[in-house]
């Protein structure tokens, strides 16, 4: 299957990385969101991404030749014309399952429906659609453009050749693909950090240590760019939330339970960075200026 023309729902930090490596990679891309400011914000953050790499010599082309590949759209109806199609929403089963019931009914018949999703098992969000055999898991690693790493996850129904042309794409926006062969919530990499990642929130809401010490203390000794807290800082303290209550929910398993204190946070609407606090706090330019 020949893809070339890419659409990419959702325009935050998953969906705007998405549109961004796809561009630079030659497809042309349409980003949508629901709201033209969440489209224009992301875009934004495109622009200046691209022209960090391009300064940098880290991709070929200037910053107006891969931004002319990018469109961009608040109407969902225009997905129907595109061949490939990546999904970048709240991390909810009932948002993306309602939306890929949309998508399979409005798209052609060879559609590829990809799920950005980091916990929630591609058969559920499937389970809707008419065409099934051609849903499949995507999840890319934050940010986008530099994570190197893909998952491709096989739901239940997901066919071989779906899985295959899912992989080819990913490969050629640089990627590497981890294969995941059975649908469990967390998939492979999430489920296997997320343990530490829940210890070191409960290891701070003892009292044991404190968040920056904890992040100085991974990056030092295990040679990470991030520790656990900036890392959650960056891609949403509801998204690790969702993700960790999701695999709680499928095992029963303590070791997948949202500690009480990411829970107050949340609920309190300490998010990370695009609220200018979570873990640390923030300035208007989303630079951190300490802990919360």
């Amino acid at each position: 299957m020949d893809i070339k023309k890419i659409f990419v729902v959702g325009s935050g930090l998953m969906g705007s990385g998405i549109t961004q490596v796809c561009a630079q990679a030659g497809y042309q891309v349409t980003m949508m969101d629901i709201d033209e400011a969440m489209v224009n914000n992301g875009l934004e953050s495109i622009k200046w991404s691209v022209g960090k790499f391009v300064e940098k010599g880290k991709i070929e082309g200037t910053t107006d030749e891969i931004l002319t590949r990018i469109t961009t759209t608040t109407n969902l109806e225009e997905a129907s014309a595109a061949e490939f199609i990546f999904e970048a929403v709240f991390e909810k089963l009932e948002v993306k399952a309602a939306l890929f019931f949309r998508l399979d009914k409005m798209c052609n018949e060879n559609i590829i429906l990809a799920s950005n999703t980091s916990a929630i098992p591609i058969t559920e969000i499937a389970e809707g659609t008419e065409k099934p055999h051609r849903v499949v898991g995507t999840h890319f690693f934050s940010p986008v453009p530099m994570m190197r790493v893909v998952e491709i996850i096989k739901g239940l129904m997901t066919s071989e050749e779906t899985l295959e042309i899912a992989a080819e794409v990913c490969k050629s926006l640089g990627k590497e693909i981890v294969r995941v062969n059975m649908d469990v919530a967390g998939f492979v990499l999430n489920r296997f950090n997320t343990p530490a990642s829940v210890e070191a929130i409960r290891l701070v809401e003892s009292g044991v240590v404190s968040v920056e010490e904890l992040d100085k203390g991974v990056r030092l000794g295990f040679g990470r760019p991030m520790g656990p807290f900036e890392t959650a800082d960056m891609a949403g303290l509801d998204v690790a939330l969702n993700s960790y209550s999701a695999m709680y929910e499928e095992t029963r398993d303590a070791k997948f339970l949202p500690p009480t204190l990411l829970r107050r946070k949340v609920k309190a609407g300490h998010l990370g960075k695009k609220t200018g606090i979570g873990w640390y706090r923030y300035d208007e330019n989303g630079k951190k200026i300490g802990p919360a």
